[in-house]
């Protein structure tokens, strides 16, 4: 048994060698097993897992060598040692704790260069609050959440409950389920539930104040709509509604197609155009959302590659194309209509340096901005604001 995780160990240091953070961490490893039959499921959970965990800790021990990395990531990401304890001296092992904080105190004392700060090396560019619960959020994998579209609440508990699947209720509509639960073979995800995490289910909040001020039929321009599920979130609150959505990539667009066929959706207009320039789009909307293209920074305890190769030059690529896309996306708001930014960052720049040049460039009001911080629910942290235009 010790000489098959000790295969593990040495297969996760040569993908980790191996990998330069081009494309996602679950795609490349994806690849691998694809190309590697001879790993079963527990191998690939295994492998996999380790890769994680290296990357979890971002830059915090950069100087040491691969053994010694990740002793330490699988120490910090795991409550419990499970089939590697072999690794660890008694030391570590007495150590041990279910509570990530004293695990951090041992590895502090037992290596002065550690600082839970080098884990999310670009810190000083966030605005949020708690940015050690923040960064120590990292260590741990987010969860997994469902919203239950409208009038299939009970529907949708019943099954979970009939095949057995363990969730938890956050809110009425909001479910947390273990990461790979077999949802798609129980439920009928799009129409009967959104994969959808915990905070952008929570942008809602914001949507609910635009149905409160405007009456129905609203137009909607969901201008940036990849998969679409802030659209599908924006029907389901404010109901009938005269929706648009548009997004620079094709694909994404024969993708958002299929997802709406299967959520019910068939009264919309879509268009495949780049935002981040003046557009051939006439009309103009009582709602515009833009879930702008960002760093992704509030999201990187899923990616945790990102911690590991993200360079802080991206952020001003990203600030560029998000003035330029809100710019252009304002232009074609109504008088009295609302404009709701939103990113999955933690950064300034891409938030309230956002808004605040918008509030200067444009005839917009603020309504209301905050962050959604979801480390103490293991979730994604969000940014949105809600801005008017007043004449």
């Amino acid at each position: 048994m010790q000489n098959r995780f000790n295969s593990y160990l040495s297969i996760a240091h040569k993908l980790i060698e191996s990998y330069k953070g081009a494309i996602p961490l679950a795609a490349f490893l994806k690849n691998y097993f694809s190309q590697n039959k001879k790993h079963g499921s527990t191998d690939r959970k295994q492998i996999s897992h380790l890769c994680y965990c290296y990357y979890r800790i971002g830059n915090a021990l950069k100087t040491l060598n691969f053994n010694e990395s990740i002793k330490i990531a699988y120490f910090l990401c795991n409550s419990t040692p499970k089939e590697f304890a072999f690794l660890f001296d008694e030391n570590y092992l007495s150590n041990w704790s279910e509570d990530v904080n004293l695990r951090l105190v041992f590895i502090s004392k037992s290596y002065t260069k550690f600082e839970l700060e080098h884990i999310f090396n670009l810190q000083d560019l966030v605005s949020i609050d708690h940015k050690n619960s923040f960064i120590k959020s990292h260590l741990t994998q987010p969860d997994l959440f469902i919203r239950i579209r409208p009038s299939y609440e009970t529907i949708v508990k019943d099954k979970l409950t009939k095949n057995q699947i363990a969730f938890k209720e956050i809110a009425s509509s909001c479910l947390v389920v273990t990461n790979g639960s077999k949802i798609n073979e129980v439920l009928k995800v799009n129409k009967e539930v959104v994969i959808q995490d915990y905070n952008s289910q929570q942008i809602g909040t914001l949507i609910h104040v635009v149905k409160d001020n405007l009456k129905q039929p609203i137009s909607v321009w969901d201008c940036c709509a990849a998969s679409g599920g802030k659209s599908i979130l924006a029907k389901d609150i404010l109901g009938e509604i005269q929706l648009t959505v548009s997004d620079v990539r094709a694909s994404i667009i024969a993708n958002l197609k299929k997802r709406f066929d299967e959520a019910g959706i068939n009264k919309y207009q879509s268009l495949v155009a780049d935002i981040s320039k003046p557009t051939i789009i006439r009309q103009k909307f009582d709602f515009v959302i833009c879930d702008a293209p960002c760093s992704g920074s509030g999201t990187w305890a899923r990616t945790p590659e990102q911690l590991y190769f993200f360079k802080e030059a991206k952020v001003n690529e990203f600030v560029s194309l998000q003035k330029n896309i809100a710019t252009n996306a304002v232009n074609h708001l109504k008088k009295e209509g609302y404009f709701l930014y939103i990113t999955c960052s933690v950064f300034k720049q891409e938030n309230e340096e956002i808004v605040d040049y918008l509030l200067a460039a444009s005839n917009l009001k603020l309504v209301e901005k905050r962050y959604f911080e979801g480390f103490e629910m293991k979730a994604d942290t969000m940014f949105a604001a809600l801005l008017k235009k007043v004449d």
